[in-house]
């Protein structure tokens, strides 16, 4: 069985303050947990009002500390935003506290605008060297060695898988090189999608991590009883999409039913091209198209976001997604005993 897994941008629905957006993202990671997701991921994002997301590793350890079983990890930290120092400390602590279920993937994107980005690290080259903090920070996770100067005291020997996340060739090419599992961001960049895994797979390097090529695809996700109800339920993603491009984000609105009609077709077409990798539809609509991108990429997992504004069909759409997965996985199982 495929594994599924949740990435959640804790969004701040209208109305709502950003304590209760917390408190929805603990009640979607026990749900998930539930429903056997693999992992929860939290991203990370700043100065966005709609999103509550934005101290990763403080919610990582909110969301471990009320659930049991799942991973919960970062998706992602952005590293050129932060001292690999520090987030090995912080990783590691998290380690520490909540045993081998967290997990730490890095990007090389700020997550925000660049006067922000310079609030948080000051030095906007970072990103350039992106593949070397990666390896820094990596170094800091193996055991201590005798005469070490800099030591990230709670990550030493700590078993934090590290994974690198994109949108590009770029990204590709840096968990190759690094031997690394590689999280594909397509849910909102799908255009390099397969020439970055194509890459990936033919370049990969061996490491101590990771003897093959493991590559996660992120997806949108809105699942409902039909097609016409996730359509619209959707359409909050949609609108969410449509303002950040028009400069103006706000918190997570209620869905209109009718959103082209507030649209010219080129900007609805710009933005269902960034958001063609999405589930939506009934869980037998979902079933095929989850096979398609299945067909498509031979992903390893499949990564589902939603912005779904309803709290509860925001958990009936992950719990119907799960079903989905179950289906996928009982007509495999029968289709290899029939061969």
């Amino acid at each position: 069985m495929i594994p599924f897994s949740i990435l959640d941008l804790s969004p701040i629905r209208e109305g709502a303050a950003f304590a209760d957006a917390l408190e929805g993202t603990r009640r979607l990671a026990c749900h998930a947990e539930q429903a056997g997701y693999r992992r929860f991921w939290l991203a990370e994002h700043h100065g966005m009002p709609g999103i509550a997301s934005i101290a990763t590793s403080i919610l990582i350890g909110d969301v471990a500390a009320h659930t049991e079983r799942i991973r919960v990890g970062a998706g992602g930290v952005m590293l050129p935003n932060h001292s690999p120092l520090v987030v090995a400390e912080q990783f590691g602590t998290l380690a520490a506290l909540h045993g081998e279920r967290i997990d730490l993937g890095l990007g090389r994107a700020p997550g925000t605008d660049q006067p922000t980005a310079h609030a948080l690290r000051h030095d906007l080259r970072a990103a350039h060297r992106f593949e070397e903090e990666v390896a820094e920070l990596r170094s800091y996770f193996r055991p201590l060695q005798p005469g070490q100067l800099v030591r990230a005291i709670p990550a030493a020997g700590r078993k934090v898988p590290i994974w690198i996340l994109g949108s590009s060739t770029d990204s590709a090419r840096v968990a190759a090189d690094l031997g690394l599992p590689y999280a594909f961001a397509s849910h909102f960049a799908p255009g390099m999608l397969m020439d970055a895994l194509a890459l990936y797979r033919a370049t990969f390097r061996p490491s101590e991590d990771l003897d093959r090529p493991y590559v996660m695809v992120g997806m949108n996700a809105a699942v409902a009883d039909t097609d016409a109800e996730a359509r619209v339920l959707f359409n909050s993603h949609r609108r969410m999409f449509r303002d950040v491009r028009r400069g103006r984000p706000g918190q997570l609105a209620a869905p209109i039913a009718d959103l082209d009609a507030e649209m010219s077709p080129q900007e609805a077409a710009g933005i269902d091209q960034m958001l063609s990798f999405s589930v939506v539809g009934s869980p037998e609509t979902a079933g095929r198209q989850v096979r398609q991108v299945l067909e498509a990429t031979h992903a390893d997992e499949l990564l589902f976001t939603a912005q779904i504004f309803d709290e509860e069909a925001s958990l009936r759409s992950v719990s119907l997604l799960a079903e989905v997965r179950d289906a996928l996985a009982a007509a495999e199982a029968g289709a290899g005993a029939a061969a």
